[in-house]
């Protein structure tokens, strides 16, 4: 299996506009095979806005199906050769979905930052079950803006105030996080295998989290095997976990920001300036003026 080794990559990628959304090639050069990827009923995708915690769930989800029975996968496979990034195309690389195509195992885990009208439609055909993660938008962009400085397989974001400008436009990877977060809200409304989770209920009460998710796909897991699991996801541990926290990828520089930088509620606080938190209040109430949708910006 080929590792992330990014060093063919020489320069960041031009930002496009694909299917009606802001996107790069690293995730549209693949389309045709992405979007005729044929699911499995016992598939479970992992859906969410880029950096909204969705390592997190991927890791909580892969030590609940596999953490007793596949141990040794903890310690030799990172996260994202576990849980396949379905769009993902690195020159010289497998794909994400040739990655998925060959997961050995049941259920297959799988994730994706598309928006919901760009999911591949074999997910819902066959009713496979989809976890979203949704983060508040301010914590979300400043996570997302530390993330792109770091990451080469991103466009560079310029300084704070210009990507502030370009999320509130919608011009970031993967499309405006208002569309995104409303839009498999929606879905969840008329297709029950739908679980929406909230990055802040997570970090407030990571158990009850778990037992949501066991409940949620059904499973059985002892209340001792699920305190250990909370333990083992905890933000501190998974970012000393090479496994977990992408320091065996070459295009992201941890000099700049590690992968896994707070975790937490409310660091927007260090970010927004007085001026830019009331710019983006009243342009945050126009975009979400339609929606039952509601976030926690503390906790």
């Amino acid at each position: 299996m080929k590792g992330l080794d990014f060093s063919l990559l020489t320069s960041r990628p031009k930002l496009i506009e694909f299917e009606g959304i802001s996107m790069t090639q690293y995730f549209t050069d693949d389309w045709e095979n992405v979007q005729n990827f044929q699911t499995r009923p016992d598939d479970i995708l992992i859906a969410t806005y880029p950096k909204a915690g969705t390592t997190w769930v991927s890791y909580i989800l892969d030590l609940l199906h596999f953490g007793n029975t596949e141990p040794e996968r903890q310690t030799s496979m990172p996260i994202y050769m576990r849980i396949p990034f379905l769009e993902m195309t690195i020159p010289e690389m497998d794909t994400g979905v040739e990655l998925a195509n060959n997961l050995p195992t049941r259920p297959r885990l799988i994730k994706t930052h598309l928006p919901v009208q760009l999911v591949p439609k074999s997910f819902w055909e066959q009713n496979c079950k989809v976890i979203y993660v949704a983060r508040n938008a301010k914590d979300n962009a400043v996570s997302y803006f530390h993330f792109d400085l770091m990451n080469k397989v991103q466009p560079h974001p310029g300084d704070w105030n210009n990507f502030l400008q370009m999320f509130m436009d919608g011009k970031t990877v993967f499309g405006p996080w208002y569309d995104h977060v409303c839009g498999f809200w929606e879905k969840k409304q008329t297709y029950a295998n739908l679980h929406y989770m909230f990055f802040e209920d997570m970090v407030e009460n990571t158990g009850r989290e778990v037992d949501q998710l066991c409940s949620f796909l059904g499973l059985s897991t002892p209340t001792e095997e699920r305190e250990k699991i909370t333990k083992n996801v905890h933000f501190d541990v998974m970012k000393e976990n090479q496994m977990t926290n992408y320091s065996t990828v070459s295009a992201m520089d941890f000099t700049i920001s590690p992968f896994m930088r707070k975790g937490k509620v409310g660091d927007w606080k260090n970010h927004f300036t007085v001026h830019q938190n009331e710019q983006f209040d009243k342009h945050y109430q126009q975009r979400m003026k339609n929606t039952t949708l509601s976030f926690r910006t503390e906790i």
